[in-house]
């Protein structure tokens, strides 16, 4: 049986990226093997966050995977400071990558630029540490993965084989996974940005909790490319943003969904997608809602699912600590 794992940051709102690219597609990896979903908040901390703000995103994000159908007896969700083997494992293998692997990373020249002197942070130059960290941990065979971060899953499969050539079959090498539809969504004003949490122009993102007037409004607004035709092509990046989307949300191919509107004008594309995703996110909102307001529940999720993932990650920094050599 493989081994699933996955994190979802809790630094903001969600929005609808987080959801086509992650979320919905855990559903389904949750059936295939066992699977881990995690919420990763020690790597949040790079951006400092309000400590009470930190602690409801964290609750959120829960409930959200809860909502969109990630189930506890199946998977297993915890956070990621609750574990402390992270943070260990983490010191360990920084003796196992370069300075010059961590400079390459991309995420980090260009979160680092944007930052400046200020904000170009220990945490963030050694992230992906943390982050192989967290996969190696559990023994991962797969790790669905955004394509921002398959550069750091690669990391991770480096790091797995230079252990193991030095202490023998220690670490199971992950493969990273990259969703077939919703992997990079963009934003609906600037068709060569990501959506992103922290896009001050928030016009470009759905938010996961939107009302419809305003998905309508943000849908309506959307730039389009030259020219009328609803088509996949390399000159037309807002309209194959909008048809990944819609895709997205109806579980037809991107190619389908360019037949269904063969002819049709962009309004009358947009109206539909408008209306899709009101219809999907509308119920997504009433269970978050409820679930949200259940915070019994959501306590009990997380400790049991933190439990669960300390005694085999325990288990696991024991064996490592053993095959270095420190007395555990």
């Amino acid at each position: 049986m493989k081994t699933i794992l996955s994190g979802v940051q809790a630094t903001g709102k969600l929005h609808i990226g987080n959801y086509l690219g992650a979320m919905k597609p855990w559903v389904d990896w949750q059936s295939k093997g066992r699977s881990y979903y995690f919420i990763p908040d020690l790597h949040t901390l790079n951006v400092r966050p309000d400590a009470k703000e930190l602690r409801d995103q964290v609750l959120d994000t829960v409930a959200w995977l809860l909502a969109c159908g990630i189930d506890p007896d199946k998977s297993i969700i915890y956070v990621q400071s609750r574990i402390p083997a992270h943070a260990e494992l983490c010191w360990i293998l920084q003796n196992y990558v370069t300075m010059g692997e961590l400079t390459r990373m991309t995420q980090y020249k260009d979160k680092s630029s944007k930052r400046g002197a200020e904000g170009q942070l220990v945490a963030l130059f050694t992230y992906p540490v943390l982050m192989a960290a967290d996969i190696l941990l559990y023994d991962a065979d797969i790790v669905p993965v955004g394509e921002d971060q398959q550069q750091h899953v690669e990391l991770a499969r480096d790091i797995a084989m230079r252990f193991n050539n030095l202490y023998g079959s220690i670490f199971t090498v992950p493969q990273a996974s990259l969703p077939q539809v919703g992997g990079r969504v963009m934003s609906l004003t600037d068709p060569s940005s990501k959506m992103s949490k922290s896009d001050p122009n928030q016009n470009g993102n759905i938010m996961l909790l939107d009302e419809p007037d305003v998905i309508n409004r943000k849908v309506k607004k959307a730039v389009t490319d030259s020219g009328s035709a609803i088509e996949l092509s390399d000159d037309k990046p807002a309209i194959a943003n909008l048809l990944q989307i819609y895709s997205g949300f109806s579980d037809m191919s991107m190619a389908d969904v360019g037949k269904k509107f063969e002819g049709a004008s962009y309004g009358t594309f947009k109206s539909e997608l408008s209306e899709l995703i009101v219809d999907q996110l509308s119920q997504l909102q009433m269970d978050y809602g409820v679930i949200r307001h259940d915070l019994k529940r959501l306590e009990q999720v997380i400790r049991e699912g933190s439990d669960k993932a300390n005694r085999v990650a325990n288990k696991k920094l024991d064996l490592i600590k053993r095959n270095i050599g420190l007395i555990g």
